[in-house]
């Protein structure tokens, strides 16, 4: 009798559970967006610089430093001794750009500290001073022990920005952190470039005040 009541169940619910083989169709589902005033200007652009030229064309104020107005402004520059055969690579490239853009010499105050790790110390200095439009950091930390590579090159990278946003002056940050010394002279006038003469390149973009 109970083998009954069992076959008798799992029957009924095997029945529940038949499903008639029929294709589903689903509906088309219609959605609609409110007009927008931009619609039509977005829609127009062909590609993603055309849309923010768009964006960037309604009334908002932009402000950028130029390449060719120098007249006047005072760059510091604080360079670390350790490493010096990149760090003065590094240096040279970065005056080079600032006499090819008209920084006059006068208008350049170099200071030397010990290592990359002093840097930030003297950029803050020289950033609270009032005495400078901009302030470029270089320095060169080469991997050897790993512990104090990590050390020293974190240390530089923070401080260069914590400088920048205490003394409220642009700290450009032109510290090499490199495996070795080929990729540090690479990047110091080698296939790779000069940093130097980079860093002085972002110095002289930032906007005046």
């Amino acid at each position: 009798m109970a083998t009954a009541l069992v076959t008798s169940s799992v029957a009924a619910n095997s029945a529940c559970m038949r499903l008639p083989s029929m294709p589903l169709r689903l509906a088309p589902a219609t959605i609609s967006f409110p007009s927008r005033p931009w619609s039509a200007a977005l829609t127009s652009c062909t590609g993603l610089s055309r849309c923010s030229d768009v964006v960037a064309a309604t009334g908002h104020q932009k402000l950028m430093g130029s390449l060719t107005s120098n007249e006047g402004l005072r760059f510091g520059v604080v360079v670390a001794r350790f490493n010096e055969v990149v760090t003065n690579l590094l240096l040279q490239g970065a005056l080079e750009t600032f006499e090819r853009y008209s920084v006059k010499a006068e208008n350049i105050t170099v200071v030397s500290v010990p290592g990359s790790f002093e840097v930030p110390i003297i950029a803050q200095k020289l950033g609270k001073s009032g005495k400078f439009d901009a302030i470029l950091c270089i320095g060169a930390v080469i991997r050897g022990d790993p512990t104090h590579y990590d050390a020293v090159a974190n240390s530089a990278a923070s401080g260069v920005l914590n400088a920048g946003l205490s003394a409220g002056v642009p700290c450009v940050f032109g510290v090499l952190t490199c495996e070795d010394m080929d990729q540090a002279l690479n990047r110091a006038g080698g296939k790779a470039g000069n940093k130097g003469a980079e860093a002085a390149l972002s110095a002289l973009k930032f906007p005046a005040d």
